[in-house]
């Protein structure tokens, strides 16, 4: 098994984008609860994304939530953002708030308002123009809750349709990244359900259309890292949705439920061609904090990522080959667990401390005062959140 030392070099390498929309209250279906120091404007939620960075080193851009994060001038947000220390990143499209969306966006029936769903995408695409994004990406909530609700097919089609407009907007290098989710807003046929369908609908728009992976997109039981695989060998995983669940899309802090499925989802990453400077894969972050301080959440799920990184990137595969070769069922999987309950915590801490980052970035945090700053500060105005 590979040393810390062997791999220390690759990991200056790993980047998470973080989202916009976890420094705001967010929640569940049912309660959003709301907390002192909440951003207020897409400028404070870029403050605090670049003190994630400060301390970790490992979130250098942000992404985008449009219509939460218009503003008037995103040429002026760019280079608010580096001032900053940070960039922007994705742009996330918005088709479920909107009352014309209830039946549909990408896949409506209605012309006129599938239209209004396309001309929304144009308009991010315009986004990223102004920012330098690469990324555009679209979750559709499009779908029916009864049988016989919607033409299934029809609904593909129109989609296909509506996709193939967006794709051609899209500049040379710029990407469309379609994410799926397999139930809920819609319960009885969601439209883009499955990696699959994600996968079939970008094949036919072309190579600049990509599989966005949620971890917490899946039926219980589902072999994740087989569909991270999968996506690799085909060249059509385009970036990771980071977090974590216990039952549905819980949205939790990346690793809090199953470690040891990151795990596994970083070495396929790792092994596939997927991590790196000859990779095109980007690792985001998806999540919500409800009960949680905002930032250090953030900050606990970018270590978490980077230390089962450091954990994939020991695995001995040359063992696994000659395990494998030998029919050798128990050394192979013990080639794994071995590289799994490497404790890599202290040689992470040194190694942040050689970059000059703090090693305790959580406590660094704690007692940097920033949390009390903003408490302090942000009084007043409307507090961003799920739905702002």
């Amino acid at each position: 098994m590979a040393t810390f030392s062997d791999i220390a070099g690759r990991l200056e390498q790993q980047a998470i984008e973080l989202p916009s929309w976890a420094f705001g209250n967010s929640g569940t279906r049912f309660k959003v609860f709301a907390t002192p120091g909440t951003p207020r404007t897409v400028q404070e939620k870029l403050a605090d994304a670049a003190k994630v960075h400060e301390l970790t080193g490992l979130a250098p851009s942000v992404a985008l939530h449009i219509p939460w994060d218009r503003v008037d001038d995103f040429d002026k947000l760019r280079l608010f953002a580096e001032d900053l220390g940070v960039r922007l990143g994705t742009v996330n499209s918005n088709t479920f708030q909107d009352d014309d969306y209830k039946f549909g966006s990408l896949t409506h029936v209605d012309e006129r308002i599938r239209a209004k769903a396309i001309a929304h995408q144009l308009e991010c695409i315009e986004i990223m123009d102004f920012t330098g994004s690469r990324d555009l990406k679209i979750w559709l909530p499009d779908g029916t809750n009864y049988p016989g609700q919607g033409d299934l097919r029809g609904r593909q089609d129109r989609l296909a349709d509506s996709l193939q407009q967006v794709y051609a907007r899209l500049g040379e290098h710029q990407r469309l990244v379609l994410e799926y989710k397999f139930f809920e807003p819609a319960f009885y046929a969601t439209d883009v359900p499955d990696w699959g369908t994600s996968l079939v609908q970008c094949l036919a728009l072309g190579e600049r259309a990509v599989v966005c992976l949620d971890t917490g997109h899946h039926a219980p039981g589902t072999n994740i890292e087989f569909i991270v695989m999968q996506l690799l060998r085909l060249g059509r995983l385009g970036a990771f949705d980071f977090n974590s669940r216990f039952y549905a899309d819980d949205d939790l802090i990346v690793g809090a439920a199953d470690p040891f499925q990151l795990f596994r989802i970083l070495y396929e990453v790792v092994r596939g061609g997927g991590y790196g400077p000859d990779s095109d894969v980007a690792f985001m972050l998806d999540q919500c904090h409800n009960v949680e301080d905002k930032v250090p959440g953030q900050i606990r799920s970018v270590l978490n990522v980077q230390e089962m990184t450091a954990r994939a990137l020991m695995v001995d595969r040359d063992a696994l080959v000659e395990a494998e070769r030998a029919g050798d069922v128990l050394g192979g999987n013990g080639v794994l667990m071995d590289a799994f309950y490497t404790d890599v915590r202290a040689d992470l801490a040194d190694w942040r401390v050689s970059r000059g980052l703090p090693a305790d970035p959580m406590k660094a945090y704690t007692v940097s005062g920033y949390q009390e700053q903003i408490v302090a500060d942000r009084v007043g105005g409307t507090q961003a959140g799920w739905g702002a």
